[in-house]
């Protein structure tokens, strides 16, 4: 008999920086009451809370941090077309 009693217990595994892997299918119930079901055989729960899917994690945690203004500024003016109004049509 496992600890869970008469159930097996789901194993569940915390990736660093990521979602909580728990072995499918699971029932989850958010915090306003919702309930959210999947049947996969491996379910990845958001822990960020970044997820539009949220419980369920959609990668979100991936995107890219975004630059401070200083290196956005540099970014933009690397990207500008050069100055063109010294040029005149003959």
């Amino acid at each position: 008999m496992s600890i869970a009693g008469e159930r097996e217990a789901r194993v569940v595994r915390i990736v660093p920086g990521g979602p909580m892997l728990v072995e499918g299918p699971v029932d989850l119930i958010t915090d306003d009451g919702a309930r959210v079901c999947s049947d996969r055989f491996m379910v990845a729960v958001c822990t960020c809370r970044r997820s539009k899917t949220y419980p369920l994690c959609d990668t979100s945690h991936r995107r890219k941090i975004r630059a401070t203004p200083s290196e956005a500024a540099a970014e933009a003016a690397a990207e500008s077309p050069t100055d063109t109004s010294a040029v005149t049509d003959d």
